[in-house]
């Protein structure tokens, strides 16, 4: 311990939701008409402020809207932000939106290669573990079935395990452990607990304080966008139950 990994400085998010979708004609005629459309910008984040060393496993708590898939996407690189800055030492895996680099005209099989180059995997390396994440995901017998046939849980279960087949030093993971039925959720946190113990750094977003408490040593809430409080496990929990109340 002791090494830092990643420090997250006094980093901002603003979006403009007007460059955002308009559902139709109607919506944009009484939006501008209510001057929403100009002015609408939101920080998802404001001066979020930490650091985390090397295997630490950090939840991150927070109602609905409160930044925590941007903070999560800032940190993994998939957002620059507006404010502030990231720096991280070591390889990351992402399991953000699981499956966002899949197509569906495509079979399982070739996903895995696909998917596996989306997550900046060689060829080569994806060919040594192929039979391993197929046989972690149970899909032998459709292995090679284009994955507009598959079930979303299918496709949850394939994208998992070619992102957990690597050995990251950094696991970023969003709601990913309420994947696929109960018997691969337990599957999937046994594999992510058998990465923590090679000393993996993680930053974890669940909207189960139960699993964060299971899985986590350090907490941060986000409030609007905010930080309101950061450290310990069991001291975070305590005031995210009174913010449930």
């Amino acid at each position: 311990m002791g090494k830092e990994i990643i420090r997250v400085d006094h980093v901002g998010m603003k979006f403009n939701l007007s460059k955002e979708k308009v559902d139709s004609l109607k919506d944009y005629i009484i939006k501008s008409l209510k001057h929403e459309l100009a002015y609408n910008e939101f920080w998802a984040l404001k001066d979020v402020d930490f650091t985390m060393q090397k295997g630490e496993r950090l939840g991150i708590l927070g109602l609905n809207g409160a930044g925590k898939s941007t903070l999560l996407k800032v940190i993994a690189g998939v957002f620059k932000p507006t404010e502030g800055k990231v720096s991280k030492k070591g390889k990351i895996a992402p399991l953000l939106e699981l499956g966002a680099g899949f197509d569906m005209q495509y079979t399982g099989a070739e996903n895995i290669y696909l998917y596996g180059a989306v997550l900046g995997y060689s060829k080569k390396f994806i060919e040594e573990k192929f039979d391993e994440i197929v046989s972690f995901s149970e899909l032998e017998k459709f292995i090679d079935v284009p994955l507009k046939n598959y079930s979303s849980g299918m496709k949850s279960r394939l994208g998992f395990s070619i992102a957990t087949v690597v050995e990251p030093e950094i696991l970023i993971l969003d709601e990913v452990l309420s994947v696929g039925d109960a018997k691969f959720r337990k599957k999937s946190e046994a594999k992510v607990m058998s990465m923590f113990e090679r000393g993996v750094t993680v930053l974890f977003v669940s909207h189960s304080l139960e699993q964060v408490r299971r899985l986590c040593n350090k907490a941060v809430i986000l409030d609007k966008g905010r930080v309101k409080a950061y450290g310990d496990i069991q001291e975070v929990a305590e005031v995210y139950e009174k913010m449930l109340e």
